[in-house]
């Protein structure tokens, strides 16, 4: 299906001021509501205690106000990564493998199976888009900066390609009218909320531009979560990871690979191998942190 002509029809500038405006009104009252379970897994201890589960609300709204036949994905991934949120870090049974990096992996897999009669093989980078505004999330703000920021791309992209730019206005808008408590770490989307934004985003880029445009977004979304998360990951990579001197690669790696999916997919394919990496050429592309092995050696995954 040509991604210039994914909607049905010119979608009603209107209905972007309406998301907008419930994401602004939604958004404190469920910071409010979450701030009561605090012995649930949606409330964190992090930054002296903060609700984590907000992410909810552009969940929500961006299932309703996501034009057809591109709402499917975005519900079948949010309501996944709510199950991810809830479970926490709990593990299946006496398996080596969590309740959350199942739901992932689902999600992943949901996604691509919807989206692939629309785009084909590019559908698998929309599902993957969760890497990296995951990696985001992790740090106030970073997540709406680069929702924002790709947003813009896709709309200028679809500007310029004559498509339709009512997809990336609305994830602009949502995104905008949910972002400043999370600015001043107040709330966190937790995973319900980027991988939400994560998939919204692919699709958006397809719309706008079809499966380079996605290409970009999939290569890009790492870059500018590297860049503005620089000097966060520059320390977890030297204190936790004991990566000595992390270069811009090694970020970069770290944003397209780091988490508990990467880490889970390590120990199936290195198991409990672990390499040295010495060439400078490799260093600095990042093959340092793609190799590193938590299961080889004492990881950590806190960021």
């Amino acid at each position: 299906m040509d991604a210039l002509f994914i909607l049905h029809a010119s979608q009603d500038p209107g209905s972007i001021m309406v998301a907008a405006f419930t994401v602004a009104a939604l958004t404190p009252l469920m910071a409010a509501l979450i701030s009561r379970m605090r012995d649930s897994n949606l409330y964190t201890d992090v930054r002296g205690g903060t609700p984590r589960g907000t992410g909810l609300v552009p969940w929500i709204v961006l299932s309703v106000f996501m034009p057809e036949p591109l709402r499917a994905p975005v519900v079948i991934m949010g309501l996944l990564a709510f199950i991810d949120d809830l479970s926490g870090r709990r593990r299946i049974r006496d398996l080596p493998v969590e309740w959350g990096q199942l739901s992932r992996g689902l999600g992943i897999i949901a996604v691509t199976i919807l989206t692939y009669p629309i785009m084909g093989p590019v559908a698998l980078l929309v599902a993957l888009m969760i890497q990296p505004l995951n990696i985001a999330d992790m740090q106030p703000g970073v997540a709406c900066s680069l929702t924002v920021i790709m947003s813009l791309l896709a709309a200028a992209i679809a500007f310029a390609a004559g498509s339709d730019i009512h997809l990336p206005l609305l994830v602009l808008a949502v995104c905008a009218a949910y972002s400043p408590l999370d600015y001043l770490g107040r709330i966190m989307m937790g995973e319900v909320g980027n991988h939400t934004f994560a998939v919204a985003l692919g699709l958006a880029f397809y719309v706008a531009g079809g499966a380079w445009s996605v290409l970009m977004l999939f290569l890009t979304a790492p870059l500018v979560t590297a860049i503005l998360r620089r000097g966060n990951l520059t320390g977890f990579l030297e204190e936790k990871l004991g990566i000595e001197n992390p270069t811009f690669g090694d970020l970069y790696m770290d944003v397209m690979t780091g988490g508990g999916l990467g880490d889970l997919l390590r120990r199936i394919l290195l198991g409990r191998r672990s390499f040295r990496v010495d060439n400078p050429v490799l260093i600095a592309l990042g093959v340092r942190r793609l190799l590193f092995n938590p299961y080889a050696s004492h990881g950590s995954e806190n960021r």
